[in-house]
């Protein structure tokens, strides 16, 4: 005979309406409560049918997650799986399940929201970017689905929940660690420009140099995809430049690599002939040869805060618009140092 609600009700001597409230980790139930109700639960093998109470509630548990590339490019970068990573934790918490929508194409990602929404196979939409005009955010706000963003909004900001880094402050600071090491010809590698992450930190590149009493120089100034690829590409530009940068401010890890290996191959010596700092501290930077200065932005705790959003915000309704800004520090390595001479092309 299948165990029932009432059967750990009766054994954990609470209300089966308790038990539910357990089941469903509400706040409200006391951690002593919990803790006996659960004892029941493992007692007697009870396990909770959430294909049935999602049934009951019209609500699928599963929260739909949509990529800002092909599913190829999201796994090359650490940063999308440590974001997942963080997003599985907390959607696990609450036992809802995550479902990748995947596409080669925008069109393709776009269309598969559309049957995500439509089809009624998930509760709520997280976007792991934001970008600076993108058709899916508008129709999920057009159709009021409930959604969260992975990266600050390009407009509306006070009407849409996200979580993200203050990627303006992080990159003056980048920049002013450079300026600090008496770098003056500092250039920027950042992604694509229609990610508002890449125009947030080429503000704060600008600003910090501003304020430094330097003007930027677009020759200094390159933006490619978040791939080792597009670091080897940026870098080969700048280095053939006539007075190539002393010191670079690179938007991400990955391109950070193919920066460090290209000018392995020339022979140009990283941190005597050229300062890196890149973002993202991800593991390998400090396999890297040398290890990578890097600003440390909480991959991990981004994907979480924005699953326990996207949460509260379906059991909630009425939850208010969240701005959730997760700290950045800057970890130094040795891929840094004081300016000596300007490189020149062997």
């Amino acid at each position: 005979m299948a165990i029932t609600i009432k059967d750990v009700a009766k054994l954990s001597n609470v209300a089966p309406s308790t038990v539910s409230r357990v089941i469903a980790n509400n706040p409200r139930i006391s951690e002593k409560t919990k803790i006996k109700v659960r004892a029941a639960m493992d007692e007697l093998g009870y396990h909770p049918n959430f294909i049935a109470r999602s049934l009951a509630n019209q609500s699928t548990r599963v929260i739909g997650l949509v990529l800002p590339n092909s599913t190829d490019v999201f796994f090359q970068n650490p940063f999308f799986p440590t974001v997942l990573r963080g997003l599985s934790d907390g959607a696990n918490e609450r036992h809802y399940a995550l479902q990748i929508n995947t596409g080669n194409t925008d069109e393709e990602i776009y269309d598969g929201v559309v049957q995500m929404v439509q089809g009624g196979r998930v509760d709520g939409v997280i976007l792991l970017y934001s970008r600076i005009e993108d058709k899916v955010l508008n129709y999920l706000r057009e159709r009021k689905f409930p959604f969260v963003v992975i990266g600050k909004p390009f407009k509306d900001v006070d009407q849409i929940t996200y979580v993200d880094n203050d990627n303006y402050k992080a990159t003056k600071e980048a920049t002013r660690y450079l300026l600090s090491l008496g770098h003056k010809q500092i250039g920027f590698i950042g992604g694509d420009l229609n990610f508002v992450v890449t125009v947030e930190r080429l503000l704060g590149f600008e600003k910090a140099l501003r304020e430094a009493g330097l003007q930027s120089n677009d020759d200094y100034i390159i933006h490619s995809q978040f791939l080792r690829e597009g670091g080897q590409e940026a870098i080969g530009k700048l280095i053939n430049l006539k007075e190539p940068p002393t010191a670079l401010v690179v938007a991400d890890d990955l391109i950070a690599l193919g920066v460090l290996n290209t000018l392995l191959e020339m022979n140009i010596s990283v941190p005597e002939d050229m300062s890196i700092i890149s973002f993202n501290n991800v593991l390998f930077t400090e396999l890297s040869h040398p290890p990578l200065t890097s600003v440390e932005i909480n991959i991990f705790e981004i994907g979480y805060q924005a699953s326990k959003s996207m949460i509260q915000l379906l059991e909630n309704p009425n939850e208010p618009v969240k701005r959730i800004i997760v700290d950045h520090e800057i970890i130094k390595r040795l891929s840094c140092s004081e300016s000596v001479k300007n490189i020149s092309v062997l």
